[in-house]
């Protein structure tokens, strides 16, 4: 098992990508451009995630945690997005916010974890 699938935030972001991507892959008439940068923003996540967690110095884990959180951001913005063009429920909306929400204050942990 790689170091990454142990923490706590893995399993949340994991769980959360599954989700977002089958709302993505199930809805043909949400816009090209959204649905691609939905995605690439949801996978930068747990991608960022991994590779930092890889990373041997303190500073180097720490700028990926931030491009991690970062991509928390830009896929908030694309889920209210989705949201103003009336394309997703607001229950469905609430369930994807808070995940966002809970996945970005873990990674401010970490990230602070590693500030000197």
């Amino acid at each position: 098992m790689f170091d990454f699938e142990k923490l706590d935030v893995y399993q949340v972001i994991k769980g959360n990508n599954s989700k977002i991507l089958k709302f993505i892959f199930s809805h043909p008439t949400l816009d090209l451009y959204i649905k691609d940068q939905w995605k690439r923003a949801n996978l930068s996540i747990i991608l960022n995630l991994a590779e930092g967690t890889g990373r041997m110095t303190s500073s180097d884990k720490k700028h990926f945690l931030t491009i991690a959180r970062g991509s928390v951001f830009e896929s908030v913005a694309i889920l209210e997005t989705v949201k103003e063009l009336s394309l997703i429920e607001e229950d469905l909306f609430k369930e994807f916010y808070d995940s966002y929400e809970q996945i970005s204050k873990m990674l401010l942990g970490m990230i602070r974890s590693y500030s000197t």
